[in-house]
């Protein structure tokens, strides 16, 4: 009934043309609110899901770390119980540390990530590789594929370099090395065979090879490694195994998902969605000052209506209530037209790539959007609670007029 009388207030001419154009403002204010809120929002789920596809190419589901120091000690019969785990598909062993890589006159510092050969189904990097091929050559003829930020600061050809890399890189254990820097260092050739790009973050920082040349390098002891990367059958139940693994391994060990490898990541992209939510709903607050003038001169309007219907039995509550369903209309109007176009507006960005993104990325050259229902359930939400509060004043004055009939 509340509605009912609210849709014909609406839909009625009004006796003063500013009322019929303060609503229509109103009410596109809200459309346009409601827009903005689903496409910001939309853009940064499309921009989330694309870091998390690059950082999932690089890091696995699980990762096992020394709770202490930089390396672990694995024995073959704690892999074995590891690899026995219901739910684990592979498990890869790692060593990396920091080292010096030379070509000719260019110098540069990365990481040199030592891997096995079950690398390939913990990770997505060989999938990344844009030159070249995806080979780590052996303990004694070890290949590198570089990221290709390294290439470009050692000013080299990763898939077709004539000259070995030297690389320089100190031995775990090697004491004080002010005293004696030289006696503290490895120092050996490495060929490249490759170049992989996936972001920026690892593109500079690493570089891969194989295993055994790494433990050479470091000194590192045959049961001695610097973590396990794990690969699940279901990457949704890292979760779930991971306190499996920590109980199975103990305290020494440090278990992390791959949420907890990218942590802060992932909490800078969930406050940066959230802030912008809040100043968005803020302008939509501002832009509902519009239907408070509306439903006020509304309520003028509709003086005698209020007279006519408290002379009839109806309460303050029921006459409230009426113009409380009244901002209400507006609202779920004017959220539904604005849902609807910002559907339409992510359907052409998606299909045309209507809005580019400027800078030439490698990766994508127009902005990723991405809907998601919660997203619509909390504009919704958002939209009826200001349009309640900006109905509020006009409903309680209209619920307090005093019967007056002539």
């Amino acid at each position: 009934m509340n509605f009912l009388f609210a849709w014909r207030y609406f839909k009625a001419k009004k006796s003063t043309n500013a009322i019929n154009i303060i609503a229509r403002v109103s009410m596109a204010a809200i459309v346009v609110g409601a827009a903005s809120l689903i496409l910001v929002l939309s853009v940064f789920n499309g921009f989330e899901d694309l870091v998390k596809s690059l950082y999932t190419s690089f890091y696995p589901d699980i990762k096992v770390l020394p709770g202490k120091g930089k390396t672990l000690v694995l024995s073959p019969d704690q892999l074995k119980k590891l690899s026995a785990v219901q739910g684990v598909h592979a498990l890869s062993l790692m060593a990396q540390d920091n080292a010096l890589l030379q070509s000719g006159e260019y110098r540069t510092t990365a990481y040199l990530k030592g891997v096995d050969e079950n690398f390939t189904k913990v990770t997505g990097v060989h999938d990344k590789v844009v030159r070249g091929k995806f080979e780590l050559g052996t303990e004694d003829h070890p290949l590198a594929v570089l990221g290709s930020g390294i290439e470009s600061a050692l000013n080299t050809e990763a898939d077709r370099a004539i000259v070995p890399l030297s690389v320089y890189m100190f031995r775990k254990g090697s004491g004080d090395i002010t005293s004696d820097p030289l006696n503290s260092l490895s120092n050996e050739n490495m060929a490249t065979s490759g170049v992989f790009m996936i972001q920026q973050d690892f593109d500079d920082h690493y570089v891969i090879t194989n295993l055994a040349f790494v433990k050479r390098m470091l000194g590192l002891k045959p049961d001695e490694y610097g973590g396990v990367e794990i690969g699940l059958n279901d990457p949704r139940q890292a979760a779930a195994l991971k306190p499996v693994l920590q109980q199975m391994l103990g305290s020494n060990y440090l278990v992390q998902t791959r949420y907890e490898q990218n942590q802060s990541l992932y909490n800078v992209m969930g406050t940066e969605k959230w802030f912008i939510y809040v100043l968005l709903t803020l302008i939509l607050v501002v832009a509902s000052f519009n239907m408070v003038g509306a439903l006020t001169m509304l309520v003028l309007e509709k003086q005698k209506d209020i007279h006519v219907l408290k002379a009839l039995g109806a309460t303050g509550g029921r006459i409230q209530r009426i113009f409380l369903s009244e901002g209400i209309l507006l609202a779920v109007l004017g959220g539904a037209c604005g849902i609807l176009l910002a559907v339409i507006i992510c359907w052409l960005q998606s299909k045309y790539h209507l809005v580019p993104l400027q800078g030439g990325s490698f990766l994508i050259d127009y902005y990723p959007v991405k809907l998601v229902a919660t997203d619509f359930l909390l504009v919704l939400s958002t939209i009826l609670i200001v349009a309640l509060l900006a109905s509020w004043i006009p409903a309680r004055k209209a619920a307090t007029t005093a019967i007056e009939l002539r």
